[in-house]
C-alpha cells in the first residue's frame, strides 16, 4: 500500500489573511506562526478572536501524483469541523464532526502530474444558532446556546474554566492512499487469563485475502511469531500492573502482510503495530451493607483509584504534543497517581495518550466526547455519531489502561430538573442503547457505564452516594466546609474540586500591571465560573487572614485549594473498601487562568499537586481533628469550655500489596515547636487496609497556641507525614519563623526557627520542581531535591506571611 502525506505547509486564505503554516494545524496556530494574531489568550484578546472565528477560512496545497493502482482514498483523521473538500476544483465531500476519521474515494478527482487540495472551514456558531432555533436543547451556560448540536470538542464553546474560541482547521494528519497491494484494516488483540495462564488472539482483517504473519516481542526482548486470528498462550507471561501496585511490562504486537514469491522476492507490504499489557481489569458492582460497590479490580486485586481529569491541554489543538502530554502524565505517575479521568466535553486523546497511560500505569476511565448538553438525534445525527464511537473505540480498545468508559459527562444529572420527553428519548437511544451495544460488538471486556455520574442509568438518582460514582460540588458551589466530605462515603468520587488562582508569574503573562485586582475585567474574563472570585474570599474569609498584596492573596487561594481536597482524599482513603476511588476536578488547564487544576497552563505545580502527591502516597498518615474550626468555624470559644471539643484520631492507609509495619508517632506542640507531650506506636497495616488508631483528647490545650504533628516511620524514615490545627489558621498565634535557604547543587536546605505551616518555596524568575514544596516544618530545617529546572533567586514564605 502506497501511502502519499499531505501534511506540511499549506496555504490558507480568508478574512482578509492570505499565509502559509504547517498541518496539522488551524486558524489561530497560522497566524500565531506568522506573527499575524497577538496572543488569544492576553487580557481581552479572546473577544477580538471571536469576531475572526465567525469566518470562512480555506486550506490549500499542491502535491504531485502519479498513479500506481485503480483506487486512491483520501484519509483524514481529524477536520475540525463543518469542511467542504475539494480537489482540482471538484467536490469530494462535506464534513461534520471533528472527531471522525474520514475516507474519501477520490479516484475520479486526481490526475497525473500536479494537483491542488482545499478545504474550507465555515464557522460553526452560525450553524448552531439555526440548529437551536430548530430544536432548542439545554446545555452549559458558560458555553455557546446549542454547542451540543455540532460535533466538536464542546469546550471550544466556551466553558466554566475556558475562553470561547472555536478554532477551526486539519487538525490530525491528512494523506493519500493507494491501496496498490493487500492492506491491513482492523487488527486488534485480546486476551483471556484463566488458571494463572494467559492467551492471546491477534485478529487481523485486510481487505483481500493474503498472507499474514503476527510476532510477538516479549519485554525480555525474546521474540516469537504466532498465529493470526487464533488463540495462542503466551509462556511466562509477565503482568501489568496500575502504578504502585506493579511493574508495566508491554508486549509488542506486530501484523505484517507480504506479497510476492513464484520467483520473485517477498515484499511487506503493510504492517501494524501494537503494544498490549497483559492483565485483567475489572469494575466491581457488587451488592453490599452500604449499596453496591464500583471500584476497578486488576489481575483479581480490588484496588482504590487515584488521580484527577484531565480536559484539553490547550485551546489550540496543533499545541498538544507528544512531549508535552508526556511531561504532563509524568507528573500523574511521580505524584502516585494510579488513574486519570478523561473528560466528555473534549476531544478523544491521541494514541500517544494511551500509550504513555500504558508505559506509566495510569488506568483511563474514559468519557465519550458528550457533556452536559442535550442532544437532539435525527437519523443523520445518530449514524454520524455511531462512526464517530466505531472509530475511537476500535484505535483505543486494546490497551491495557482502558479500564471504563462512561457515555458522557453529567448529561443523565442535567435531566433531573427536566421533563423533555423527546430528548430524555434520544438520550436513551444513545447512551443506553447505540453505544453499549457498539461497545458490545467492538470490546465486550471494556466495562460500560452510561454516564458520569450515574448509579444505574435510566435517571435513577444519579446523585445516590452508596452506588455508582458521584460528582460532589457542595464543597465550592453549594459553600459547605471542607469538613463537610467527612459526612458523606461515596463508593467512588470521579469529580469534586476547589478553584484557585495560578502564581504571580501566570497571572503576569496575561494581564497587564492595571489588571492586577481580581475584580478587574481582564481577572474575570480569566475567571469563567461566575462569582466563583468572591467565593474564594468567602471561603479566605473563614481560614486565612486577610492578604494585604495581590501575591499573598493568590498563595492563599493555592493553599485553600490544597486544603479542600487534601480534607476530601485523606478522608475518603480512611474509609477505603466502602469508597475506592477519588478523582479530584482538574489535573491542568487549558489556558491560563483561575480555575480547579492543579497544573497550571504554564506548567507549574500549584500548591494542590504538591499537596496530592502526599496524599496520594501509596502508605498514609492522616488526622481526623475536631475543634473549633471544624464544630465552630464563626464564634471563638474560650479553651476549657465543655463545649469546645479538641480531639484528634491517626489512621494510616495501606495501598500497597504487602503488610507494612511501623511506628505511628504525634506530638503535641507548641506553636515554636516544642514537645508538650508526645506517644509513638508501632502498628502493622495490613495491605490494602487502613488502620485506626486510638483517639486522642486535647480538650484542655490552648488551641491558639499548640497544634500536632504526626508522622509514619518505616525502617526509621517518615514515609508520611503532617500537622494538624485545632482552631483556623487565622486564629493561631504563628510566630515568625525566619524562614532562610541554601541551595547546594541538586538541593535546597529550608531553616526554620519555630513552627511553619505550608511553607513555599518559590523564584520570581525561574520555574522549577522540587521533590516537596508546601510543606510543614517543626522548627529546625528540611531538605528537598531540585528535581526539574534550576532555580535563580529564592523565596520562602508560609502561612504566617498571609496578614
Amino acid at each position: 500500500m502506497t501511502k502519499l502525506d499531505l501534511n506540511g505547509i499549506w496555504q490558507m486564505t480568508g478574512a482578509g489573511y492570505d499565509c502559509t503554516g504547517t498541518i496539522p494545524g488551524s486558524v489561530c496556530s497560522f497566524l500565531l506562526d506568522k506573527g499575524l494574531m497577538e496572543d488569544p489568550y492576553y487580557r481581552q484578546n479572546e473577544l477580538e478572536v471571536q469576531k475572526l472565528l465567525g469566518n470562512e477560512f480555506t486550506f490549500s496545497r499542491k502535491f504531485d501524483f502519479t498513479p500506481t493502482g485503480d483506487k486512491v482514498l483520501l484519509c483524514c483523521e481529524g477536520l475540525d469541523t463543518l469542511c467542504d473538500i475539494y480537489i482540482n476544483g471538484g467536490h469530494v465531500a462535506d464534513t461534520d464532526n471533528m472527531h471522525r476519521t474520514y475516507e474519501f474515494d477520490v479516484t475520479d478527482h486526481l490526475k497525473e502530474g500536479e494537483n491542488e487540495i482545499r478545504i474550507v472551514c465555515h464557522p460553526v456558531e452560525p450553524y448552531i444558532r439555526e440548529k437551536n432555533a430548530e430544536h432548542r436543547i439545554f446545555g452549559a451556560k458558560e458555553s455557546t446556546a446549542g454547542f451540543g448540536h455540532v460535533r466538536k470538542a464542546h469546550c471550544m464553546m466556551g466553558w466554566d474554566w475556558g475562553p470561547r474560541i472555536p478554532d477551526a482547521g486539519i487538525w490530525r494528519n491528512i494523506g493519500l492512499l493507494i491501496p496498490d497491494s493487500a492492506r491491513i484494516t482492523d487488527f486488534h488483540i485480546t486476551q483471556r487469563h484463566e488458571g494463572g495462564k494467559v492467551y492471546v488472539t491477534p485478529f487481523v482483517a485486510t481487505d483481500r485475502e493474503t498472507d499474514v504473519t503476527v510476532t510477538v516481542k516479549a519485554p525480555s526482548g525474546s521474540a516469537f511469531s504466532i498465529e493470526a486470528n487464533k488463540e495462542t498462550e503466551i509462556a511466562e507471561p509477565e503482568l501489568w500492573w496500575p502504578n504502585g501496585l506493579g511493574s508495566q511490562p508491554l508486549y509488542t504486537f506486530t501484523a505484517e502482510v507480504a506479497e510476492g514469491g513464484n520467483g520473485t522476492a517477498r515484499k511487506i507490504v503493510d504492517s501494524r503495530e501494537k503494544k498490549l499489557g497483559l492483565r485483567t481489569l475489572k469494575l466491581i458492582r457488587e451488592k453490599d451493607r452500604y449499596g453496591e460497590s464500583f471500584c476497578h479490580e486488576v489481575n483479581g486485586v480490588k484496588f482504590f483509584a487515584m488521580g484527577a481529569d484531565y480536559i484539553p491541554e490547550d485551546n489550540i489543538f496543533s499545541r498538544i504534543t507528544p512531549d508535552r502530554t508526556r511531561w504532563l502524565l509524568k507528573q500523574c505517575r511521580d505524584c502516585n497517581f494510579n488513574a486519570i479521568r478523561v473528560w466528555g466535553g473534549g476531544y478523544y486523546p491521541d494514541d500517544f495518550f494511551f500509550d504513555i497511560c500504558d508505559e506509566m500505569g495510569i488506568v483511563v476511565f474514559l468519557d465519550m466526547m458528550f457533556a452536559c448538553t442535550g442532544i437532539w438525534a435525527d437519523d443523520a445525527f445518530m449514524e454520524n455519531i455511531r462512526a464517530e464511537i466505531r472509530d475511537n473505540l476500535t484505535r483505543i480498545r486494546h490497551h491495557a489502561c482502558l479500564a471504563v468508559i462512561s457515555g458522557n459527562n453529567e448529561i443523565e444529572e442535567f435531566f433531573l430538573n427536566r421533563e423533555d420527553a423527546e430528548l430524555r428519548r434520544m438520550y436513551l437511544d444513545i447512551f443506553e442503547g447505540m453505544i453499549p451495544e457498539l461497545i458490545k460488538e467492538l470490546c465486550p471486556y471494556v466495562p460500560y457505564v452510561p454516564s458520569s455520574p450515574s448509579t444505574c442509568g435510566h435517571f435513577i438518582d444519579p446523585r445516590n452516594e452508596n452506588y455508582g460514582d458521584c460528582h460532589y460540588w457542595q464543597v465550592w458551589h453549594g459553600n459547605k466546609p471542607f469538613t463537610e466530605y467527612r459526612n458523606k462515603f461515596f463508593r467512588y468520587l470521579s469529580e469534586f474540586g476547589f478553584q484557585s488562582f495560578p502564581c504571580e508569574k501566570t497571572v503576569n503573562s496575561f494581564t497587564a500591571e492595571e489588571d492586577r485586582n481580581i475584580f478587574s475585567r481582564v481577572m474575570e474574563m480569566h475567571q469563567r465560573n461566575g462569582s466563583a472570585n468572591g467565593k474564594i474570599l468567602n471561603y479566605l474569609s473563614a481560614t486565612f487572614l486577610y492578604p494585604t498584596d495581590f501575591g499573598t492573596l493568590l498563595y492563599a487561594s493555592q493553599l485553600l485549594q490544597a486544603e479542600a481536597i487534601r480534607y476530601g482524599v485523606e478522608h475518603f482513603r480512611r474509609n477505603r473498601g466502602r469508597c475506592m476511588g477519588t478523582l479530584y476536578w482538574q489535573l491542568n488547564d487549558i489556558w491560563p487562568v483561575a480555575s480547579w487544576a492543579s497544573i497550571d497552563y504554564y506548567s507549574r505545580y500549584k500548591a494542590l499537586q504538591y499537596v496530592a502527591k502526599r496524599f496520594y502516597h501509596p502508605v498514609v498518615i492522616s488526622c481526623m481533628e475536631t475543634g473549633e474550626k471544624t464544630t465552630r468555624p464563626v464564634v471563638m470559644l474560650e479553651p476549657g469550655n465543655p463545649d469546645y471539643e479538641t480531639k484528634a484520631q491517626l489512621c494510616v492507609t495501606n495501598d500497597t500489596l504487602e503488610d507494612v509495619t511501623g511506628i505511628a508517632a504525634w506530638a503535641l506542640r507548641d506553636r515554636t515547636g516544642k514537645i508538650l507531650e508526645e506517644g509513638r506506636t508501632e502498628i502493622t497495616v495490613p495491605a490494602l487496609s487502613a488502620v485506626w488508631l486510638e483517639e486522642m483528647d486535647f480538650h484542655k490545650t490552648g488551641v491558639e497556641n499548640n497544634y500536632m504533628s504526626y508522622e509514619f516511620d518505616v525502617d526509621g524514615q517518615a514515609v508520611s507525614e503532617g500537622t494538624v490545627l485545632f482552631t483556623a489558621p487565622k486564629h493561631f498565634c504563628f510566630l515568625n519563623p525566619g524562614l532562610r535557604a541554601e541551595i547546594n547543587g541538586d538541593e535546597i536546605t529550608v531553616y526554620a526557627d519555630s513552627y511553619a505551616k505550608y511553607v513555599e518555596i518559590d523564584s520570581p524568575d525561574s520555574d522549577f520542581i522540587l521533590s516537596d514544596n508546601y510543606f510543614d516544618m517543626n522548627g529546625g530545617k528540611k531538605t528537598v531535591k531540585i528535581l526539574e529546572g534550576t532555580p535563580g533567586t529564592i523565596s520562602l514564605r508560609s502561612v504566617y506571611d498571609i496578614r
